[in-house]
């Protein structure tokens, strides 16, 4: 789908292109593209890139277009419910008066920041300034899903602390997956961002935007890093508990199996068809079971004593 948006006290959907307006492009067809390559000259191999779900994000200049790729995060739901969360390039492309932005994978960044602007009635943003402005609403973003992750985080451990089970573990090893995504793509932005600053030395931009820019990265990439690492700390202690859990059960088996020896040995030997002075004696049966429960019960405490059990 193809639109363009233009600025008048908030960004606004018109029906035909208007110098200095931006144009937004989610999921395009091939009839799309052409009209952007014959109407504007766009690169389409480099739009094509954005199809990429694994495209890095890079910052590119030819024939009077600034090209980027930024990571942005998503968030879907999953057939069987469970949220997933992921990033996928989004491509931005400028020159003159033409700012486009291309996305072939659904993202609530750009709706996003259209919103924010109108609400808090943001002065015009030019192209260098809308640019850092979708940087920082995907930022935003990170942080905004990274708190959701840490709440899932939490919810999981409550209920491991109450029962060990596969399905909590295999979740909290989802979302280890996902913090990984979260760092490397902030990684990528963050170097992409000091690409963009020696491409601004020479351009008009707002200095406090790029410093918010910077500041909300760099909080995301920390915090990405901190809840990985409380992830991984919380991990090794689960497979520490769960190997411990199973060094008692061992233990125990291994107890009840020693004591168990006992009345399964004097069973064994007053029960073989040889003589042995008892097999007439008509307390024979009493004495043999009186035997193996006090044999038992010695073992029992010395195990005890020797702290085995």
């Amino acid at each position: 789908m193809l639109s363009y948006w233009t600025y008048d006290g908030g960004y606004h959907e018109v029906a035909e292109w208007q110098h200095g307006c931006w144009i937004r492009v989610s999921d395009p067809t091939a009839d799309e593209l052409r009209l952007l390559e014959s109407r504007w000259q766009m690169p389409l191999d480099f739009i094509d890139d954005a199809k990429d779900p694994e495209e890095r994000p890079r910052l590119e200049a030819d024939e009077g277009w600034l090209m980027t790729i930024v990571r942005v995060p998503i968030k879907t739901v999953a057939d069987d419910g469970d949220v997933v969360f992921a990033t996928r390039p989004l491509a931005v492309l400028m020159r003159d008066d033409v700012f486009v932005t291309v996305s072939f994978f659904p993202t609530v960044v750009l709706a996003d920041f259209v919103a924010w602007s109108n609400r808090r009635k943001q002065p015009r943003r030019e192209r260098h300034d809308l640019l850092l402005s979708i940087l920082l609403s995907s930022s935003v973003w990170y942080l905004k899903y990274l708190k959701q992750m840490n709440a899932m985080m939490n919810a999981a451990e409550e209920r491991l602390e109450k029962r060990m089970d596969n399905d909590e573990l295999q979740k909290m090893m989802g979302l280890g997956k996902f913090l990984i995504y979260f760092i490397t793509s902030l990684r990528g932005n963050e170097l992409l961002l000091m690409r963009l600053k020696k491409h601004l030395r020479t351009a008009t931009y707002d200095d406090d935007l790029l410093d918010d820019v910077e500041i909300e990265m760099q909080q995301a990439y920390d915090t990405a890093k901190i809840y990985s690492n409380i992830l991984d700390r919380q991990q090794d202690s689960y497979a520490s508990i769960l190997a411990n859990n199973m060094n008692v059960i061992m233990r125990t088996l291994t107890v009840i199996t020693i004591i168990l020896m006992v009345p399964t040995g004097i069973a064994g030997y007053y029960g073989m068809n040889v003589p042995n002075g008892m097999e007439n004696w008509v307390w024979g049966f009493p004495f043999a079971l009186l035997l193996s429960v006090a044999l038992g019960a010695l073992i029992y405490i010395y195990l005890k004593r020797k702290h085995l059990i």
